[in-house]
């Protein structure tokens, strides 16, 4: 439209149209530097937006923390700051715009008026007839209205550039882990070697969490782990998932780097559950089937077995829905223990071959954890279980108990040994005022 409105105002009269066309380098020129100045501002907009909305959603989501302290006010005030710096950026944009299509309104007018003077100019000089003036104004407002509407198309487009850079920044960044490699053509039989392990976290490259690391988890054993905060636990389990990769050292599935196999697949041979398990808004049965590809890769018979194994039989018969029962957002419907027990139902649904209880019991009641562990009983028979525990009574059944301190094995052996030996594990058997049964 543009083009064509262009090549006729040219036919009509070359010298009048060289006339209105000077000015479009100018307006060009500012259309770029408003374009720019949008992306830039529509971007930081997009990000204030974010914090209100991450903020808000933490706030309300935990909003009993908030009324426990008293801290209703508080979380209004800093909910309203982020709103008023993202009300201000917003402000800014608006003037801008109003300012950019203010500019060119202004300049559209003065163009046409200045077309009409010096086409009047040439009428008067007989070197254009009446006719094709007016032919040349209804040209040249055509061409202004195409241009408005390619600026408005140009705003809207750098607007979007900005809103979506976080996106493509996210859709850019190379995989470290790629979902390529080897799987094994049957069910590993869950041996797992760490051997000389050495990892720090990418945000804290100096500071080692794992050093020189050896550890062996026996197929169909129960290996526990234990030690003081910030000793590791968690961290063997993130390496094991490849969640991670260690600096230096091998990890090892039934002789197997794990660096060689399909991270896809690797995970679904192991069962997580985690302190705090996450459920998703849905039913039960929703969560519980989360692990699997596909609703019917399990039947409703090994579906009732694997509730029963996990305790979560006497859950869901309590309930006028039972196992269609919606749970609500994280799960907030049910108690800290019923979600423990539903976590472990979803890891032991694929019938993984390694099981890894992260804390798993304790935030629970006594009550609660005695119900975990006999679901454990059930289900660690013919399995490889590592119990990553900082209560030291979940971990007294146990094969095999590793001792970590500053990243590496101090002690390895049964509940007994360990005792025996009057070192670090008994100093923590005693501060908890545990004793074996």
């Amino acid at each position: 439209m543009i083009l064509a409105g262009g090549t006729a105002m040219i036919y009509t009269s070359p010298q009048l149209a060289l006339f209105g066309f000077c000015v479009v380098p100018c307006l060009a020129g500012i259309a770029v530097l408003y374009g720019r100045f949008v992306r830039k501002i529509t971007k930081q907009y997009t990000d204030k937006v974010g914090d209100v909305m991450k903020t808000g959603e933490e706030k309300i989501g935990n909003i009993k923390t908030v009324k426990m302290f008293g801290k209703e006010a508080f979380e209004l005030s800093l909910l309203n700051k982020k709103l008023e710096e993202a009300l201000t950026v917003g402000y800014r944009e608006t003037k801008a715009r109003a300012l950019f299509y203010g500019l060119t309104g202004f300049s559209g007018n003065v163009i046409i008026v200045s077309v009409l003077y010096y086409g009047g100019t040439m009428v008067a000089d007989n070197d254009l007839s009446i006719g094709a003036l007016t032919s040349f104004l209804m040209y040249a407002v055509y061409t202004a209205i195409s241009i408005g509407g390619l600026s408005s198309f140009y705003t809207e487009l750098n607007k979007s550039i900005g809103s979506a850079s976080r996106i493509w920044e996210i859709m850019d960044r190379e995989y470290k882990i790629p979902n390529v490699g080897r799987t094994f053509s049957n069910k590993p039989e869950g041996q797992i070697n760490f051997k000389n392990i050495e990892f720090s976290y990418p945000t804290r490259e100096n500071a080692l969490i794992l050093n020189d690391l050896n550890i062996t988890f026996n197929k169909g054993t129960r290996t526990a782990i234990v030690g003081r905060s910030g000793s590791g636990k968690s961290t063997i389990a993130s390496l094991l998932l490849r969640l991670y990769e260690p600096q230096c050292g091998v990890i090892e599935l039934d002789g197997v780097n794990i660096n060689e196999l399909n991270p896809q697949w690797l995970r679904k041979q192991i069962g997580i559950v985690n302190q705090e398990p996450v459920l998703f808004s849905g039913t039960i049965k929703e969560n519980i089937l989360y692990a699997l590809d596909s609703e019917n890769e399990i039947s409703e018979e090994k579906l009732s077995q694997k509730l029963i194994e996990a305790n979560v039989d006497e859950i869901i018969n309590k309930l006028p829905d039972g196992i269609e029962t919606i749970i609500g957002q994280r799960g907030t419907t049910l108690s800290g223990g019923q979600r423990q027990r539903i976590a472990l139902a979803r890891a032991i649904i694929k019938d993984p071959q390694i099981l890894i209880l992260d804390e798993a019991t304790s935030s629970l009641d006594s009550v609660s954890e005695n119900l975990i562990q006999s679901s454990l009983e059930k289900i660690s028979s013919g399995r490889t279980v590592i119990i990553i525990a900082h209560r030291l009574s979940t971990i007294a059944n146990a094969d095999k108990i590793a001792v970590l301190q500053n990243g590496q094995v101090v002690e390895y052996g049964t509940f007994e040994e360990l005792m025996k030996m009057n070192n670090i594990f008994k100093q923590l058997v005693q501060n908890q005022n545990f004793a074996k049964q």
